[in-house]
């Protein structure tokens, strides 16, 4: 068998369908720590950039959002859930932050990730999407 010319290296962009574009942009801006890297309004497609990957918005009623029948609902989102890696990894002051946003914080536990055990905490996006913020990993 031959070797394998794909080579994975990290999540170059994950794509979001989103219902309420306002709110959407403002969790991922004002909460998350992304920045509006290009709007192409057009089309309905906004991409934030977050650290070397992009989490790309598309707003349901533009261009893009309309080549589906249906926008996702909570009981039917878009994915089961995205990780984000933090760092540096300071739980409290995190939590702290998430909670003056109004969001709604799980508990920190050590979860397996592409860097191994570490901590992290589960959040919802204002579509409800769940948002996974990892710290590094534990210490062997």
């Amino acid at each position: 068998m031959p070797d394998n010319p794909i080579t994975p290296k990290l999540i170059d962009h994950v794509v979001i369908r989103v219902s309420r574009l306002e709110p959407a942009l403002a969790f991922y801006r004002d909460v998350i720590g992304c920045s509006i890297e290009k709007e192409q309004a057009g089309i309905g497609l906004y991409q934030l950039r977050a650290g070397q990957s992009l989490i790309d918005l598309v707003d349901v009623d533009g261009h893009l959002g309309q080549l589906y029948s249906s926008a996702p609902a909570r009981n039917a989102p878009n994915m089961d859930h995205f990780c984000l890696q933090v760092d540096p990894w300071n739980a409290d002051a995190i939590i702290a932050h998430l909670k003056s946003h109004g969001v709604v914080v799980g508990d920190v536990e050590q979860r397996y990730g592409a860097r191994g055990y570490g901590p992290s905490l589960y959040i919802n996006d204002p579509e409800g999407n769940t948002v996974e913020l990892k710290g590094p990993p534990a210490a062997t």
